[in-house]
């Protein structure tokens, strides 16, 4: 386990942990402030996704807002070279709960919000886990099941350039039966290239995520 001390605007602990499930040990970047307030974890099917400089520039933003968040790949590298497992949502969204649960058991994360964040594939396993709360960004136009299954607050982002992309994320929106919002980034392609695109991305799910874990606290109140 490799620990890194950030001292920022915040202090943040950096860990690279082995996730252990009952059939199989998947790896994963953790990032803890002082005080978090919420977990977000990033759903990724490659392996060595969650050492992309994408994800970096995602979860710092997290983490400067008070968000503990964990990157992880949910196939191994030798799962990775089945073409049938990279597509397996089912598999996907199964390893999600079990990370989740497998997360639970640590003192610092047992009493916070989690949250999901994920792309293409990765939002189709981040619906299918079922999550309290989710925020999608949607590249590739792959939330291809049942939505009216999905019983999560759902946030759909979607770039303006590509009018196919963005047909296929309203007609998702429109899909969705709980609560949902679309939210269009008019001056980006589907892949969020440049890094103010991604980092609108960010800005807006950190809002929802902090906009929903708000309206829980009232629901208390």
């Amino acid at each position: 386990m490799d620990v890194n001390i950030e001292h920022m605007d915040v202090t943040i602990e950096h860990t690279t942990i082995d996730i252990e499930l009952k059939d199989v040990t998947l790896k994963g970047e953790w990032s803890l402030p002082i005080n978090a307030i919420g977990l977000v974890i990033f759903s990724h099917r490659k392996s060595g996704s969650r050492l992309s400089s994408r994800n970096k520039i995602a979860a710092k933003y997290f983490q400067k807002n008070g968000l503990s968040t964990i990157f992880l790949d949910l196939l191994t590298e030798e799962e990775g070279r089945v073409y049938e497992n990279r597509i397996n949502i089912e598999l996907f969204a199964k390893r999600l709960v079990n990370v989740t649960q497998w997360m639970e058991t640590y003192n610092e994360v047992h009493d916070l919000p989690i949250w999901y964040f994920g792309a293409s594939t990765g939002a189709t396993s981040v619906l299918r886990a079922k999550g309290e709360v989710t925020a999608i960004a949607s590249y590739k136009g792959s939330l291809d099941f049942n939505l009216d299954q999905v019983t999560a607050s759902s946030l759909l982002i979607s770039g303006g350039k590509d009018s196919s992309v963005l047909e296929f994320n309203k007609k998702a929106y429109q899909n969705l039966t709980f609560d949902r919002r679309l939210e269009i980034i008019l001056n980006a392609t589907d892949l969020f290239e440049e890094t103010v695109e991604l980092e609108e991305v960010v800005m807006i799910s950190a809002n929802w995520f902090d906009e929903k874990m708000k309206s829980k606290i009232l629901d208390y109140v």
